[in-house]
């Protein structure tokens, strides 16, 4: 009897592991558009979705960004820190086409020009700040504090809206509720 109690305690432990592991961490799914860029808010056909996945095991964010209906060609795309209607400095670039003005970081992959999908992993090496607002270089932790807090934003800029065209605040889906807009 007491080994057959001990088995079935270890099966019910291993299952409840295997759930709390298989969770993986917080999961963002965000629509980026003209509406919620800032200062103004624009008018645009181009669209896009942002989806993440904030892994507490392993110190990264996979993401996906993917776009479309850019009149002008896509320059760059970062993560934000920044409120809700209020702009920030660059945490983290998830996409930059080289050009006299931009120099994106080494390694940072190329955005497609006017539509298409980029993904990646954000670990601390990605994290260029900004040291301004709080977040110096390399400190992820306080990044994932942000992007829990929806103290975040993704957006896109172009050649036409050099100051971002599409926007979308991050909220995590765990934390607020699933208010994501899948």
């Amino acid at each position: 009897m007491q080994l057959a109690g001990a088995v079935a305690l270890v099966v019910v432990l291993g299952v409840v592991g295997a759930a709390i592991a298989g969770g993986g961490g917080h999961k963002i799914s965000e629509r980026l558009t003209g509406y919620e860029e800032t200062p103004l808010t624009l008018s645009t056909p181009a669209t896009g979705e942002f989806k993440a996945r904030i892994s507490r095991f392993d110190d990264q964010i996979r993401w996906r960004l993917s776009y479309r209906g850019f009149e002008s060609d896509v320059t760059q795309a970062h993560i934000h820190f920044g409120a809700r209607a209020t702009s920030g400095g660059v945490s983290v670039w998830l996409c930059g086409n080289p050009s006299p003005t931009v120099t994106p970081p080494a390694g940072t992959a190329t955005c497609p020009l006017r539509e298409g999908t980029v993904t990646g992993i954000a670990e601390a090496d990605d994290v260029v700040g900004p040291a301004t607002q709080g977040i110096a270089a390399m400190e992820f932790d306080e990044l994932v504090d942000a992007l829990r807090a929806g103290a975040t934003y993704a957006n896109v800029h172009t050649v036409n809206r050099g100051a971002g065209e599409i926007r979308a605040q991050l909220e995590d889906d765990d934390d607020h509720g699933h208010r994501g807009r899948h």
